[in-house]
């Protein structure tokens, strides 16, 4: 819910103006251009560091943070390397080894695959588009603490030993009570429900800034092929998430409080896991890939001297790809026993999504073949990649096939694919991109003779480390062992990949030591050094704290090789373009048409988005030790910050404060239509906010109620096992939550006719009708004869209307919160976004409860019935 108060709540709600847009430029050292620089630049020191919401800035610590961790889960891979090398070795106790390999996985994988590709994206995305910043400046900064907490939270155990141990991949019963009885795996649960969250936040920020957030003309045939990838896991991420992040939750519950999803001794079900698992699991294979896939597709053709191949068509198998990613995560399960019809169907859909895949590879060779390639580092890196992407598709198309994937699975070989995949597919492309764009991250070039020389000691220290995995695997070695005894002819391919793997990490540490030399001492960059085309090269480098001086209009795909490409077309606008100076302003466009359709007031720095990330972390942390009074003092905090973040700003004018001098009044044909200033309704960027966390909780729900008719279909024990729900009970709470929901659309209308007080008093009603559904709620749970820890049905039965009761609680602080806000005074008929904000949560909650209804009171006797 901070997407509320991200603008709509606390910079939109002043008077509501419209202003008629200025079009004209801003000369480089002119006092509006240092104007401009007051407004946007941050403070600095350590202030700044905390509370800055510069997506340059943020950015820039994704990526450095992930490459952190991406050295300590190297060290972790040399450590296992060393243990591996030579059979019988004792560097390690099986236990340290099993830790190693988790955190090794967890490392790789989730701390620095996607947020590596989250910190390009940060950086890029505003100067690709056409923007000042993300939709959700301090939602940006929000996502980046919570995931740097989450990375401290999960390392933190490393110390005392209690580090995970179950594989990444976690399944039951391994890391269950019963087999695990340290905190180790709690730690891993809660550590991944928080990382959830960062990815969450991060997803919604990406959505609504594609949407909201685009220069004028950037329309979706334009944009760049990182921002189809990054869109694209992002939508993936606010369905996939909530999924692992449930899985987790479940069984720290099971682990905790006793409950039986997981537990075979009760009806549990140990597959459950892998479903919900790998329903996340593999979609995020695609999640860590295609937005590296986008850099090659955007950086290549500079190299190449010529655009893309098939633009289109790789725009579209990025999605594509996506999508069948979603069908296919039980070819992670062909060797648990599952029917002959699901092994056909999804063993032919793992073979399906080779398709799009080969749709890139050969739009990159066609790009390659057809321009003149330059061999810079960029270059080497972007090629070498199109080979690893061959080798990891091969692999993995191989595994498709079920007789041989029954054969290879749980062996090296699958290691080596994963290895080639989620780190071949990743590292080149980083690599790549992080040379490439490394003037306008720093406005310096890197040494181009030391960045070919870790290049090649990285390509063969990859290969050499990783290829003979596949031999391993062939010769039958088995993924997850710490030792092995002489003679199973595994000897010399381990040596191999040990030796590769230090000459591997001898190239990633001589790569990032020019990064470092040549971030302080490198040759000063121009504006566009590689003679780019992309919109993000006609910016200073590195890009001022505003980015554009005044915001562009867009006529094409490479508005820097416009001259070259279509010299006698229309020509975008770069110099002179749409003057926002009133203050930190953004123009919001049309959703789909891309026309100009809002003037965004843009948050300052703030300390919030840290706050509430590290108030929200220690109830985590307080979770992990069982303290109910810590986590209680640390979930207040998290929640006063919360209500501090959205708490809105009463009007102290009733006109806007005038531009500067210097702006040049349109006269260029350019729309003079007046857009709004502010937000309020679908204007408001907090609508569009919530509007995809909605979606992504209503993922939860449909994951939770998935568990409930799996468990069903699984068992052989009467269901219900304890009587039928009370239907009549049931729908008479349900009566009283749509009446609620009636009362607080009514609230809403009122008050955009300016009845304030009878808004006030409909917003009470509503209020009164959530707590006596509340009250219902609870009172059926005191009735019921058994509790969450009796048995499995009880367990789904209470989980799934706790979590709807949990949004409840949420709601109705809200609509309290609305109330409040009614009564001081803050919304009348034009400032009233949080109104509509908060009501499409409040109705969501009521359509969620219809579902749940239906699933566990009425489906029962629908059943019985037949």
């Amino acid at each position: 819910m901070a997407a509320i108060g991200d603008r709509s709540a606390a910079q939109a709600h002043r008077v509501a103006f419209r202003r008629e847009p200025e079009f004209g430029s801003v000369p480089e050292g002119s006092e509006a251009e240092k104007r401009l620089r007051e407004i946007w630049e941050g403070d600095s020191g350590w202030r700044g560091f905390i509370t800055t919401v510069d997506h340059k800035k943020i950015g820039l610590r994704y990526i450095v943070t992930a490459f952190l961790f991406l050295l300590l889960g190297g060290l972790e891979a040399l450590v296992m390397r060393l243990q591996l090398a030579q059979p019988n070795q004792s560097l390690v106790t099986p236990g340290q080894f099993a830790e190693l390999f988790t955190m090794h996985g967890i490392t790789m994988i989730f701390l620095y695959a996607l947020p590596v590709l989250s910190g390009f994206s940060n950086f890029l995305w505003p100067l690709m588009l056409g923007s000042r910043d993300m939709a959700f400046p301090r939602l940006n900064a929000l996502s980046y603490w919570v995931f740097l907490f989450a990375g401290i939270f999960l390392y933190g155990s490393f110390p005392f030993g209690q580090a995970p141990n179950a594989g990444w991949f976690n399944y039951v019963p391994l890391s269950s009570l019963e087999y695990s009885r340290g905190i180790n795996i709690d730690v891993y649960s809660l550590g991944m429900v928080l990382l959830g969250i960062s990815t969450t936040v991060g997803a919604v920020n990406f959505v609504v800034t594609l949407f909201r957030m685009r220069a004028v003309g950037m329309s979706v045939d334009r944009l760049p092929i990182i921002v189809w990838g990054t869109l694209t896991i992002s939508f993936a991420n606010l369905f996939a998430v909530p999924s692992v992040s449930l899985a987790f939750l479940l069984l720290w519950m099971d682990r905790n409080i006793g409950t039986h999803f997981f537990d075979v001794a009760s009806d549990g079900r140990p597959l459950l896991w892998q479903h919900l698992f790998w329903m996340f699991a593999h979609p995020w294979v695609y999640v860590v890939v295609l937005p590296a896939m986008g850099i090659v597709s955007d950086a290549l053709p500079t190299f190449c001297r010529r655009p893309l191949v098939a633009y289109a068509a790789v725009a579209m198998a990025t999605v594509g790809t996506m999508i069948v990613g979603f069908e296919v995560w039980i070819h992670h399960m062909f060797a648990t026993g599952i029917t002959p019809l699901a092994l056909a169907f999804f063993g032919a859909a793992s073979m399906l999504i080779s398709i799009p895949s080969a749709v890139a590879v050969f739009a990159w060779v066609a790009t390659i073949w057809t321009g003149r390639p330059v061999f810079a580092v960029p270059f080497l890196y972007f090629a070498s990649f199109v080979l690893m992407f061959v080798i990891g598709g091969v692999s993995g198309v191989m595994t498709a096939a079920v007789p041989l994937d029954w054969q290879l699975t749980d062996t090296y070989f699958v290691v080596a694919h994963l290895h080639y995949v989620l780190l071949g597919i990743n590292v080149f492309p980083v690599f790549g991109g992080i040379t490439y764009w490394f003037p306008k991250f720093t406005g310096r070039m890197m040494n181009e003779r030391w960045g070919k020389i870790a290049f090649w000691i990285i390509l063969v220290g990859f290969n050499l480390g990783f290829f003979p995995m596949h031999i391993s695997g062939l010769l039958g070695m088995p993924r997850r062992i710490y030792t092995y005894p002489e003679g199973m002819g595994w000897d010399t391919s381990n040596l191999i990949t040990t030796i590769g793997s230090f000459i591997f990490a001898l190239g990633v540490l001589l790569f990032v030591a020019n990064a470092l030399v040549s971030a302080r001492r490198g040759r000063e960059a121009p504006k566009n050094p590689w003679d780019a085309p992309g919109l993000e090269w006609s910016t200073e480098s590195p890009p001022a704290p505003y980015n554009f001086a005044v915001l562009p209009v867009i006529e094409s795909r490479h508005p820097m090789w416009e001259n070259r490409l279509q010299p006698k077309g229309r020509q975008s606008s770069l110099s002179s373009g749409y003057l926002l100076h009133r203050g930190r302003e953004a123009l919001g466009v049309h959703p789909f048409s891309g026309s100009p359709d809002v003037i965004l007031k843009m948050p300052e720095d703030a300390w919030s988005p840290f706050f509430l990330g590290f108030f929200g972390a220690l109830v985590f942390v307080g979770v992990l030790l069982r303290s109910p009074s810590f986590t209680l003092v640390a979930l207040a905090a998290a929640g006063a910050t919360l209500i501090a973040w959205m708490w809105p700003r009463r009007a102290l004018a009733q006109r806007e404060p005038p531009g500067p001098a210097q702006t040049v009044p349109a006269n260029t044909g350019r729309s003079k239509d007046a857009l709004p200033v502010g937000s309020a309704g679908e204007h408001s960027g907090g609508w569009w906010g919530v509007l995809a966390l909605v979606a992504t909780e209503a993922s939860l729900f449909g994951y939770l109620i998935f568990c409930y008719f799996y468990s069903q279909s699984q068992t052989t024990l009467p269901w219900p096992p304890e009587g039928m729900p009370k239907i009549g009970t049931g729908a008479l709470s349900t009566g009283t939550l749509i009446l609620s929901s009636v009362f607080a659309w009514l609230s809403e209308r009122t008050l955009k006719r300016s009845k304030r007080w009878p808004a006030f008093g409909w917003m009470l009603v509503a209020i009164a009708l959530g707590v006596t559904f509340a009250g219902m709620q609870w009172k059926e749970w005191h009735d019921h004869p058994y509790g969450i820890t009796a048995h499995l049905y009880g367990s789904l039965y209470f989980t799934i209307t706790g979590f709807h009761m949990a949004h409840v609680a949420v709601g109705l602080v809200i609509l309290v919160l609305l109330a409040v806000w009614i009564a001081l005074g803050y919304f009348d008929a034009e400032r009233n976004a949080p109104m509509r904000i908060g009501g499409l949560y409040w109705h969501f909650v009521d359509v969620v409860w219809l579902f749940i209804f239906t699933s566990l009171y009425v489906t029962p006797f629908w059943m019985r019935g037949h």
